[in-house]
């Protein structure tokens, strides 16, 4: 895999502002499709991912960095996630990066195929937001098949019995289910309704 991730990556992250932005106090409290966090929780960790790639952008150790970020004020989500995306730019802008060897939660591996990773995890949380929210805006299929192929070469078999993998086992993808939801699907993920 020798693609640039970048460009797909900052789709992704404008994808998400403009989800976060939806985003209405009375739904902070709300269920996601991931059991163990609310809507507020998931925008933490959404943030915090966001944080730490940045940081492996950068050249720092990722793994250093918690994967939510806390204290955030409920009115603060949309700029607080747009602090961290800018950040994600600036510390990947070199082109040396995408080829240094860095280190993520799955291991070590070429900044582009990390950096792809993350373009995965925020696709999905992305996903997982939109259900959240009741779907308030329409998603880039464009990415959804990207992450799609990423999952596939990442998580090849279809039982994730690793209790430390943040997936769990694929489940069949809805009838007519777009690439979101085959996205999802494939994760173990399953739509709130």
């Amino acid at each position: 895999m020798n693609i640039d991730p970048r460009p797909l990556y900052t789709r992704a992250t404008e994808q998400i502002a403009a989800l976060v932005a939806t985003v209405r106090p009375e739904q902070l409290a709300g269920p996601t499709p991931c059991a163990e966090f609310d809507v507020r929780t998931l925008l933490s960790h959404i943030a915090g991912g966001t944080r730490r790639i940045a940081v492996v952008g950068a050249g720092g150790d990722g793994m250093a960095v918690r994967p939510f970020l806390d204290g955030v004020e409920d009115d603060r989500w949309s700029a607080a996630y747009d602090e961290v995306r800018t950040e994600v730019q600036k510390s990947w802008a070199n082109d040396a990066r995408l080829d240094a060897l860095v280190t993520v939660p799955w291991g070590e591996a070429p900044g582009r195929i990390a950096l792809s990773g993350y373009v995965m995890e925020a696709v999905t949380h992305t996903w997982d937001l939109s259900e959240s929210l009741g779907r308030p805006l329409a998603l880039d299929p464009e990415l959804a098949e990207f992450a799609l192929g990423i999952a596939r070469r990442a998580l090849p078999d279809e039982r994730r019995d690793d209790e430390e993998l943040p997936f769990d086992s694929a489940v069949p993808a809805p009838e007519g289910a777009d690439a979101y939801g085959r996205l999802a699907a494939y994760l173990g993920r399953r739509p709130l309704s």
